[in-house]
């Protein structure tokens, strides 16, 4: 990683925020109320990842500074986001267990991330002491927050923290429960309105807790958060309130304007550093158009008008901060000081700045693309949208909405450009069979749940690996779990998103195959095309209907049920890639040689409902970002967006965006999709990834050319990576290339 504010990744708090589908190398342990061996992470809604700061500071150091003065406003803020990050887990069936101060870092705006990552341990204390090192290391010496003292060595706090946070019932040697995480968290509430002067102090006011017995200062200065403890810290765990008693407590739902207040004035703040790093941008581009004089006038009236419509927005926010700031200071007592904001990590924001002026011309160029849209006039429907819109998938939006938020639309994808820097290897595949010259892989796909993924190719075999085994298992060769044998080069395979442990493949020689996982064998055989198949794909609205794509020609609709074809789209060029749409049973796209993107209404499969033209040569690959918005591929060494909700015609002959910076002149290198961002291979040995708001890649990873049995580095020149795929609400893919070698890949 090339800096240290980037090097963890953790889970935030903070639930109104919206979800993003990032990667969870930090996530609540596996043990749950039914043992179920899902991870959490695949199933919060409402979370957020974010990367830990310089400033960020670990729970365990600030409750244990030496000065600290208890500020019954901050302590309350944490617990809050504390007790709604259990909350979120027992919801969905979890035991948090670590519900620890050593677990969760809290920012200069004392928002609280978790940050346990998952261990082989229960108890998960090697995994926060690890991460409570990693920050001390890293953290220490910057001169932020993290370098002021604590009372005690990490080490030794982590294990008296241990036992202070262990339940009756886990003394007694029972299980953990959601009741113990009740538990913990009223030792939590504890140790925030409890300050200690020594280490002796500390540990025997802790070892009193046990007891319930409190210090009487804190009984006469806190009685409520006192007696509240109390109800949490009840030897029998059935006494103990549910979260969701907690969380409608009197306690915790009593009205506190001063902290109403404060979030408001956080979030603010917030907004006006996000505006900012938009400003600097138009600002730099109103200085490099006035240059030009009489020629760009036009082009310089209109930057001007957007400079002054963001700058009035942040003058409207910077108002609204300084009246809760007034009123932030007109309510003041001596328990409550005014909120101290801290300015923007200066590192990061210089590291953002160098890489938007390294990229400065695209950026202009997707920014005048996102204007334009923005001012396109109003149009009316036609009729084949009115078509769509009788399926439930409408794809018309409002015009003038779009042109009042340009902005936030433009900066969010500047946010998502700029959230990553590089791919990590998470693990190297290593196979047996390396030294095989037919070992190309064709297609990549994780199975619905990310727990597993397939490999397919040339070697006429479908092998299955379990995503967390490859991860945690330092071995020099890794086994599949399952091994699936077909009669024919393979070139597509994809897995249903319904029925676990299906995958449908297509082969050379026009054979579509379903397989059970499970049995380890194949379930049915279509055999109706007249040559190679290149794509197959289950619709995600009906599970049982799949199509397929070849170069006979045509594309194919089977009913799995019924075991023949149910439809049949002919065209005049070999099909290459086919794809369903995540909402809708009635509607496909498919790439072909003629260099098209085809989209049909299935209702009515003699005539496309729109033809997408732009690519110079064949289209390999075609993938939904949403319902409106499909990408393409193709071997003339461009990537290309296109919307399809604003069409007036049959015929789309302008896409939102051309992605250049990777090579494909010749071979199927793979495309998949994930929260806007697009991942492709080169034909430089290269995984190259791009977010859809910018033309040029954000990220790439290029693979090292080994021999498989002296391990020595070779010339690549002539290998190409062959097939991605990203795992399910994840930053992670995984990748593959000519030789058939196999790397996870993590955007860090």
């Amino acid at each position: 990683m090339e800096n240290s504010s980037e090097s963890n990744w953790v889970l935030n708090s903070n639930l109104n925020s919206s979800t993003v589908s990032s990667r969870n190398p930090r996530r609540i342990p596996d043990k749950t109320v039914n043992n179920n061996n899902n991870r959490l992470g695949n199933y919060i809604d409402g979370s957020v990842i974010r990367s830990v700061e310089p400033k960020d500071v670990s729970l365990r150091q600030w409750l244990d500074k030496p000065d600290r003065v208890v500020e019954p406003l901050d302590c309350l803020h944490i617990f809050m986001q504390i007790v709604e990050t259990v909350n979120l887990a027992h919801s969905q069936g979890f035991v948090v267990q670590n519900v620890r101060p050593s677990c969760f870092v809290v920012s200069a705006f004392n928002r609280v991330s978790f940050i346990e990552s998952v261990s082989s341990s229960d108890s998960g204390e090697d995994s926060c002491e690890d991460e409570l090192n990693n920050q001390t290391a890293e953290f220490g010496s910057t001169g932020g927050r993290n370098s002021e003292s604590t009372l005690f060595p990490m080490k030794h706090v982590l294990q008296m923290e241990s036992s202070w946070y262990t339940s009756p019932e886990e003394v007694s040697g029972g299980a953990s429960s959601c009741a113990s995480d009740v538990y913990r968290l009223g030792v939590l509430l504890f140790e925030l309105y409890c300050t200690s002067s020594s280490v002796e102090e500390k540990n025997a006011t802790m070892c009193n807790l046990k007891h319930r017995v409190f210090p009487p200062q804190l009984l006469l200065k806190w009685p409520k958060e006192a007696l509240f403890c109390l109800w949490l810290l009840h030897p029998e765990p059935a006494s103990r309130p549910k979260i969701d008693e907690v969380l409608k407590s009197e306690f915790l739902n009593e009205p506190r304007d001063d902290l109403i207040e404060r979030e408001t004035f956080i979030e603010l703040k917030e907004k006006i550093d996000e505006q900012e790093l938009l400003l600097e941008f138009l600002l730099t581009l109103q200085q490099r158009k006035q240059e030009a004089a009489d020629n760009l006038r036009r082009t310089v009236a209109f930057i001007s008008s957007d400079l002054q419509e963001v700058a009035k927005l942040q003058s409207s926010i910077s108002q609204q901060q300084g009246l809760t700031s007034h009123n932030d200071e007109s309510t003041s007592s001596g328990s409550r000081k005014r909120v101290k904001i801290e300015p923007e990590n200066q590192e990061n924001t210089m590291v953002k700045s160098s890489r938007l002026m390294k990229n400065f011309k695209k950026l202009e160029s997707a920014y005048f693309s996102t204007r334009r849209r923005a001012l396109k006039p109003l149009v009316k429907p036609s009729n084949r949208s009115t078509q769509m819109s009788s399926d439930g998938n409408s794809f018309l939006s409002n015009n003038q909405s779009k042109r009042s938020g340009w902005i936030n639309s433009f900066i969010d994808g500047l946010s998502k450009y700029l959230s990553f820097r590089n791919l990590k290897v998470k693990a190297d595949l290593k196979q047996g069979d390396l030294s095989n010259s037919s070992n190309l892989v064709c297609s990549l796909g994780f199975d619905r749940d990310g727990e597993f993924f397939a490999a397919a190719g040339v070697n006429k075999k479908i092998k299955v690996f379990e995503y967390e085994s490859i991860l945690n298992e330092n071995r020099d060769i890794h086994y599949s779990v399952v091994e699936m044998s077909s009669g024919s080069k393979l070139s597509s395979i994809c897995w249903n998103n319904y029925i676990k442990g299906q995958i449908a493949s297509s082969n050379f020689e026009g054979v579509v195959q379903i397989w059970d996982v499970t049995r380890n064998q194949v379930y049915m055989e279509l055999k109706e095309h007249e040559r190679r198949v290149w794509s197959v794909d289950f619709s995600w609205s009906n599970p049982t209907l799949v199509a397929s794509g070849s170069d006979d020609g045509s594309v194919k609709l089977w009913n799995i049920n019924q075991g023949t074809s149910v439809g049949t789209i002919k065209t005049k060029a070999n099909v290459c890639c086919v794809q369903f749409p995540f909402d809708s049973v009635n509607t496909l796209a498919f790439g072909s040689a003629d260099r098209r993107v085809y989209y049909y209404d299935l209702r009515n499969p003699a005539v496309p409902l729109f033809t997408l033209i732009g690519h110079n040569k064949t289209v390999s690959y075609v993938k939904f970002i949403d319902s409106s918005t499909l990408v393409s591929s193709s071997t003339d060494d461009t990537l290309k967006l296109w919307d399809l909700s604003e069409s007036t015609s049959q015929v789309i002959d302008t896409p939102l965006q051309t992605f250049t910076g990777h090579m494909n002149v010749k071979n199927f290198v793979g495309l998949s999709v994930s929260d806007g961002y697009i991942a492709t291979g080169s034909e430089t040995n290269e995984v190259v990834v791009y977010h859809k708001a910018f033309p040029m890649p954000a990220l790439s990873y290029k693979f090292n050319t080994t021999d498989p049995l002296s391990g020595d580095e070779v010339d690549g020149s002539d290998q190409f990576i062959s097939s991605v795929c990203w795992r399910v609400q994840s930053s992670t893919l995984v990748a593959a290339n000519s030789m058939g070698n196999i790397k996870l890949l993590d955007m860090v």
